[in-house]
């Protein structure tokens, strides 16, 4: 490229492309990686030493012709005076794994002068995390009633923070493990799955690990076998109320033909309440039954200036009986 002095233009040799391969077979993301490694040059054009290196552009694409006006990256060089032999390095991240890429990086001096671009490598963009083990997991054979389960191993392969999580659909769940974050390349977490059958019949669906915008599928199977004979495990969560209700007189107004009863009970108003009454003392007629809301009873037809004996009986909706005490009463006199 034309420049406005003798070093207006510096030269790119000895690139290259660590060839990374593909490390698990994925759905289509866009959290793919490459490594591009290249050698730093150290003359210009005109042969004279390069002292004034100021970056790179990296230069990246699926057509054949990356450079330049494709996706690029400008990266810093370490120094503006590179020695023989020097080495950069880059990954490329937020590519779609499973795709080859074409790459291809320019020079740029301090004045902002850009060599040519240096010829084209190529390689297969990786995903920047792995599930192990690969394939299909089969949970074997399991009873009705019963599960088993398989750990699976999620690992961070590109260096960068993954953060992600597993997700599978019933009759398989995720039982530990997720969501999980793997700092720095190496990082690994475990993810137990569970299989628990719900028919004697094969199951087969997808476990889905994703992160960094990238998803790696598997496929897990199991067959359910047997009859359920697992019994249910009940557990109590309020008593049967044991506790007979608690009666007790709180009022009582007379006439001369009848009389008016009130009562309290410990039990909800809409308590069944029984009553009676005798016109000797000591001997109750037969209860009467009635649902009573109001806890108050009016008793009327009585002969004047008579004794007359009774009780209340309140039976709750256990079943429990409570029973008052004995009371009496005269009706007043004409």
């Amino acid at each position: 490229m034309p420049g406005k002095n003798a070093r207006s233009a510096v030269t790119c040799a000895g690139l290259g492309l660590l060839l990374c391969g593909v490390l698990l077979v994925t759905a289509p993301g866009t959290a793919g990686i490459l490594d591009a490694t290249w050698t730093a040059p150290t003359t210009n054009t005109d042969g004279s030493p390069l002292t004034d290196l100021a970056s790179y552009w990296l230069y990246y694409s699926t057509s054949s012709s990356p450079c330049p006006g494709s996706s690029s990256v400008q990266v810093a060089s370490p120094t503006s005076s590179p020695g023989p032999n020097q080495t950069i390095s880059v990954s490329l991240t937020g590519l779609t794994t499973g795709t080859l890429y074409n790459v291809a990086v320019s020079a740029v001096d301090a004045t902002g002068n850009q060599s040519s671009c240096s010829s084209i490598a190529s390689a297969v963009a990786r995903a920047d995390f792995a599930v192990s083990p690969t394939g299909a997991v089969n949970f074997g054979s399991v009873n009705l009633g019963s599960f088993a389960e398989q750990t699976l191993t999620v690992s961070n392969t590109g260096g960068e923070t993954v953060s992600g999580s597993a997700s599978v659909a019933a009759p398989f769940s995720i039982v530990s493990g997720s969501p999980f974050t793997l700092s720095g390349v190496g990082a690994t977490q475990a993810v137990k799955v569970r299989f628990t059958p719900t028919t004697t019949t094969t199951v087969s669906t997808n476990l889905n690990f994703t992160a960094s915008g990238g998803t790696i599928s598997g496929i897990v199977t199991g067959t359910g076998t047997g009859s359920d004979t697992t019994p249910p495990i009940v557990t109590i969560t309020r008593a049967i109320d044991v506790t007979s209700p608690v009666i007790s007189q709180v009022s009582l107004s007379v006439t001369s033909s009848g009389a008016t009863i009130g009562w309290t009970t410990n039990e909800p108003s809409d308590t069944q309440m029984e009553y009676g009454l005798t016109g000797s003392y000591g001997s109750l007629a037969p209860l009467n039954t009635a649902l009573v809301t109001s806890h108050s009873q009016v008793i009327s037809g009585l002969a004047p200036n008579t004794w007359y004996h009774f009780r209340m009986r309140s039976r709750d909706a256990a079943g429990n009986l409570g029973v008052s005490g004995d009371y009496k009463f005269k009706t007043r006199a004409h």
